[in-house]
């Protein structure tokens, strides 16, 4: 349990650094491709990958990776545009709700037997989620008072292809969470398959700035060691939560997005002074109470 844990604390803590980032001057995309730099090398460093055998990899192994090197860059560019054009609240629903998609692919994909105690446990997380993404009026009507001061042609963007990256958004990240349950599957290997996809990710992502004649921003690219650091605890510990869990696929995905939101929705009213409704109260105590019947006996 303590390898999910830890990877919600990473999460959790990427999504505050994001947070300060808009506030902080730092260009996020620079911070991505140095974070792909910066996971490259901690995976050198603390996992030792076999470098001999690294590009010997099966056929279905150089899928996963080649998915994952284009997605991992991508949804984070979807994601900014997502925020651009349908706004953090709209966006973050989306991310939220594409844990649909691995839950229903632990059953359709990995075969994972749904029991009358499982059934319960996910209407408790869909139920869970729906409270935690429910903003208090007053968050609300500020978020409605800024989309109506924004510039008519960013209202037209939103209007008219504001739907597709949220979709792009909501399919990006249910797809990555299903990769890496794939990835969590092929066991030993799992280090080099690992560097791989963050060496792809990192390259494309330069090679996205590059094409863009990106004047480089110095405190944004050091902030990407840090986001880095914060990215791969992530990964790799949620990784790991799904080899400790093999079998019970739903818990880990279920458990990661409900964790994540539930700890941030905290977070949020603690540190950036967010207020919490009732409902997001009930959302927290509806999480645990998912985590709680999901988890094997």
């Amino acid at each position: 349990m303590h390898t999910l844990i830890l990877s919600i604390s990473f999460s959790v803590a990427v999504s505050i650094f994001l947070k300060l980032a808009r506030s902080g001057g730092i260009r996020v995309d620079q911070a991505i491709a140095v974070n792909y730099a910066t996971a490259v090398a901690l995976c050198l460093w603390l996992l030792h990958p076999p470098l001999d055998t690294l590009f010997e990899q099966p056929a279905a192994v150089w899928l996963i990776l080649g998915l994952l090197g284009v997605l991992l860059p991508s949804v984070f560019l979807v994601m900014a545009a997502a925020v651009r054009r349908a706004g953090i609240v709209r966006s973050d629903t989306a991310q939220r709700l594409s844990l649909i998609l691995p839950i229903l692919a632990a059953f359709l994909v990995f075969h994972e037997v749904l029991s009358g105690r499982k059934a319960i446990g996910i209407a408790l997380a869909l139920c869970a989620l729906a409270c935690l993404l429910t903003r208090p009026r007053a968050a609300a009507a500020a978020a409605g008072s800024a989309a109506a001061t924004a510039p008519e042609d960013e209202t037209r963007g939103s209007a008219s292809r504001g739907w597709l990256v949220l979709l792009g958004v909501w399919a990006g990240y249910g797809c990555i969470d299903i990769l890496f349950k794939q990835m969590a599957r092929i066991g030993a290997g799992f280090a080099g398959s690992l560097l791989l996809s963050f060496v792809l990710a990192g390259v494309l992502m330069g090679l996205w700035l590059l094409a863009r004649g990106t004047r480089w921003h110095a405190r944004s690219l050091a902030s990407g060691v840090l986001l880095g650091g914060l990215n791969f605890g992530n990964i790799y510990f949620y990784i790991r939560a799904h080899q400790t869990f093999p079998d019970n696929p739903t818990l880990v995905f279920a458990a990661m997005n409900i964790g994540v939101i539930s700890i941030g929705t905290l977070v949020g009213a603690g540190v950036f002074r967010e207020r919490l409704s009732l409902l997001n109260v009930l959302g927290i105590v509806l999480a645990l109470g998912a985590i709680v019947l999901l988890f094997p006996r």
